[in-house]
């Protein structure tokens, strides 16, 4: 799995990260399952609904999740759009 990051969810990471280190040090981690398989049960990757039907997310923490997309002329990659808790990205 072929992975990217928006800028927005550069800021987003970067943000969650001074707030407290160990939250990127676990988006590392999970980041690593997902690159290995997306689907990875521990990742809880699903599909999102309602105005963000298009996208999926999967679980970093308790807290934390990773909203993204899988590109349409290369469903082996995947674009990372935001960071942060159930709150802040849904």
């Amino acid at each position: 799995m072929e992975v990217s990051f928006s800028s927005s969810f550069k800021k987003a990471l970067k943000r969650k990260s001074k707030a407290n280190p160990k939250t990127e040090k676990e988006f590392w981690l999970s980041l690593q399952l997902f690159v290995n398989d997306p689907f990875d049960p521990s990742l809880k990757t699903h599909k999102l609904s309602g105005k963000l039907r298009y996208l999926w997310s999967f679980t970093v923490d308790y807290n934390n999740r990773v909203v993204f997309y899988f590109t349409n002329n290369n469903p082996k990659r995947a674009v990372l759009i935001d960071f942060g808790t159930h709150d802040e990205v849904y």
